[in-house]
């Protein structure tokens, strides 16, 4: 079954950028994608710090890597930089672990300042890994996402800007989908070897021209 992979980077069980990945992962699901989510705050710290790729855990999250069709990727900025916690996780990796994949970028952090965080800093590292279909990242600032006794409030253009990007990831997979089937139906068929299934001695003959 295909599905999409959303990753939290965030160490904190509630914050900003979860919160705006959850509104993500619901308006896809809505749009009848299956949408399968890692946190890596809870992924176990020794096994992730250590790479043990033996950890049941770790192994199974970088097999939902492996196999998504695409991945969104959330995390918090702050110092220049993504969440060392996502760092970790995307260390673990192989060279080629995004190759194929449509990516969507969703950051959050204090003020516009952090902005370019995702250009100089994630955006680099998730082409060294072979993501080559970038979608526009989603950027919000905490004025954008204020926070209430009952949590964050996402505003109404920061809402649109989420779902415009997932607009943008499903028309991409079915982009994706449509140019296999063109490619499928454009790969000549293979020629058939009519002694493939002939007994061994009339393949001989047929060898040896009698």
């Amino acid at each position: 079954m295909s599905y999409v992979v959303s990753i939290s980077g965030s160490p904190a069980v509630q914050s900003r950028s979860t919160h705006l990945l959850s509104l993500a992962e619901g308006a896809l699901r809505g749009r009848g994608l299956n949408v399968r989510r890692i946190d890596a705050r809870a992924l176990p710290p020794a096994a992730l710090m250590h790479a043990d790729f033996a950890h049941p855990a770790i192994r199974q999250a970088l097999e939902l890597i492996e196999h998504a069709q695409a991945v969104v990727i959330a995390t918090p900025l702050y110092k220049a930089s993504y969440s060392g916690l996502l760092k970790t996780l995307l260390d673990l990796l192989p060279q080629s672990g995004l190759a194929g994949k449509i990516v969507l970028p969703i950051a959050t952090g204090g003020s516009l300042a952090h902005l370019l965080a995702l250009d100089y800093a994630l955006k680099p590292v998730l082409s060294s890994l072979g993501a080559r279909h970038h979608l526009p990242n989603v950027f919000a600032s905490d004025a954008d996402l204020p926070k209430g006794e009952a949590g964050y409030t996402v505003l109404a253009e920061t809402g649109q800007r989420v779902i415009a990007s997932v607009d943008a990831l499903v028309h991409a997979l079915n982009d994706q989908a449509q140019l296999r089937e063109l490619r499928l139906k454009a790969s000549p068929p293979q020629a058939v070897n009519p002694l493939r299934h002939a007994p061994a001695a009339v393949v001989e003959l047929v060898r040896c021209g009698t």
